[in-house]
Parts: C-alpha cells; structure tokens; sequence
C-alpha cells in the first residue's frame, strides 16, 4: 500500500483550516508537537512523498518553520492566516466565507479555494465572476453537500451556467481560468479523484495517520491507519481504490471528488457515494459540457474532451443501462 502512496497531508494544529468539504468546528488550539513534525518530515523524505502543511492562522513557532523548510512542500492557509510571511509564499488560500474574498489582494500564481454552504455560494453568484479576471485557479469546495434538495438541484444547476457564462468571457479575452467545478472535466478522459487512503494520507497532532483530516476532526477512530512508530495500516485498503467502487467506476463525471469520508457520512461505505454527491456532480458535468460547446463558439481551438449528453443524474440508473 506504501508504494501507492505521492503524499502526506499533515495537520499541524486541531484549528487548522478545511480545504474540502468537511467543517473544522474546533476551536481550541493543539499544535502538532515538534518532535513529531520532526520525525514526519524524516519518514516523508525516506518514502519519497511530496507534503501539504495545513496551517492554522496562528503564527508558528519560528523553530516549526525551520522544520518544514526543510522540505520540498505545499503550504496551505486560510485568507484570515495571520503570518504575513507565510501568506506572501502560500501556495493554497482558502476563504472560509465568500464574503472573505471583498478586498482580498489576489495573485494568479495561487490556488484559491472558496469554501460554503449550496446556499451561499449560490446566493453571493455575483461575487465569483468578479474574482475569476484575477485568478488563474478557482476551487469551489461545498460543505453541505448531503442537504441537496430538488430546489438547490435547480438553483446549482443555474449557478454553473451563469458562471460558465463569464468563464467563457475570460476564455474570449484570451485568459483560460480554471474552475473545479466547470473546466476540469473539459480536460479529463478518466477520473481525477482525492483518493485519500490510496494516494494520501494524513498525520494529524495526536500522532496517527488518518485517511484525511476529515476523519481526525470528525473522531472518526475507523479513520485511523497507523502511525509513525509502525508505519502505515489501512484496513481493507483495496476500497478505496476506484477499482473496487463498483458505482464510480462505471461513471464519467471525473471531476468529482469521490469523497471517501463524505461516502463513509452517508452509506457508511467507503466505496459508495450518497445520491447527494453523485447528483451534485452530475450537475457539474453536465454545466461543463455547457461551457465547452460555449467556449468553441469562440472560434479558438479548444480540444476538450467530448461530453456525451446524458438522460438522467442518477449514476445508478446509468450504470444499469451500461451493464444491461
């Protein structure tokens, strides 16, 4: 399982910032003692992983910093870090709240996440378009993804057209903006998942690896899969590979997360994805079809990769009518 491994996640504090769909309800700081940031950094370096740093928005320690320079990695802050060093050489900045982004100097050389609920994403539309001039990376991370309703199906679903409206504006003024939730699936012939518990996973402050953070913030005990002492055991490993997920392996929204812990919320398994996650990027797939018929009207050469229509946002109806 090690071999299958490209990097180590590691959450240096109970109170460092989401970068996904899970919420980090914790408040209380609880920094990552220093000797084990030490001895991670060794095993990282030993096993030939790339790292992610997860920083809270307190500064560190100056003797943390010198750790983790010792390392090729990526640091990964929210808008609200207060190191004014660290937020200069950021490479991730995630904004906790849409309204986290009024005033915010960006750079088209980072990645920004944008996380919040299906409701204030799409009730603050207005505000994404005027970020994409400015960037070159957009993610858009919901974190109510099982409250998805027929009426926020509806609401989303017109979201993304009007925002594939302005991505094509920027496509047009010869500036192709990447957005998660729109232009990735263009690129993709085969899906691009998180594959947490197969190609990452994460040391969290307590000293034990976690399949994500997601299951250390959620005490997830399950989630636990080794430490540093004996080394990395995933029970059942071959589920989360997309080999053994029956339903995502016949699917062709690859843009979709597949989020492991976000299957474990909602069927308990993970290796089997709620309807809510399924439709949410169906309705993706769908808007990104959209855009790249958009895009090409602009005369510009635009391969992409062909997105068949589709009938229904019901995998499981899709996998039967391939399979029968």
């Amino acid at each position: 399982m090690l071999s299958m491994l490209k990097y180590l996640i590691v959450q240096l504090d109970d109170t460092s910032t989401s970068f996904c769909h899970y919420v980090n309800d914790r408040k209380t700081p609880k920094l990552i003692p220093l000797e084990i940031l030490r001895r991670a950094i060794i095993w990282s370096m030993k096993e030939n992983l790339m790292v992610q740093f997860i920083y809270p928005d307190y500064e560190l320690p100056e003797e943390y910093k010198k750790a983790i320079d010792e390392i090729d990695h990526v640091d990964i802050i929210s808008s609200n870090n207060k190191d004014i060093s660290l937020t200069k050489v950021a490479d991730i900045i995630i904004f906790n709240s849409i309204n986290d982004t009024g005033g915010y100097k960006l750079n088209e050389n980072k990645v920004y996440v944008i996380r919040g609920t299906f409701n204030e994403i799409i009730s603050n539309k207005d505000i994404i378009p005027d970020i994409l001039p400015k960037a070159t990376r957009l993610n858009l991370s919901i974190t109510d993804i099982p409250a998805l309703t027929p009426q926020i199906e509806t609401e989303y679903a017109e979201f993304l057209d009007s925002l594939g409206e302005k991505v094509k504006e920027e496509y047009g003024k010869n500036h192709p903006v990447q957005i998660n939730a729109l232009t990735d699936r263009i690129m993709l012939d085969e899906m691009n998942n998180c594959n947490a518990g197969f190609e990452h996973i994460t040391l969290s402050p307590d000293g034990n690896f976690y399949i994500c953070p997601a299951f250390y913030l959620n005490d997830i005990q399950e989630g636990i899969c080794g430490n540093l002492n004996e080394g990395v055991k995933i029970k059942n490993e071959n589920l989360f590979k997309l080999t053994y997920a029956p339903i995502c392996r016949e699917c062709d929204a690859y843009q979709c997360n597949r989020c492991i812990w976000l299957n474990q919320l909602q069927t308990l398994e993970v290796n089997t994805p709620g309807m809510q996650q399924c439709v949410t990027s169906h309705l993706e797939r769908n808007a990104s079809m959209k855009l790249l018929a958009k895009i090409r009207e602009l005369g510009e050469f635009m391969p992409g990769k062909e997105i068949p229509e589709i009938d229904s946002l019901d995998p499981f109806v899709k996998v039967i009518k391939n399979k029968y």
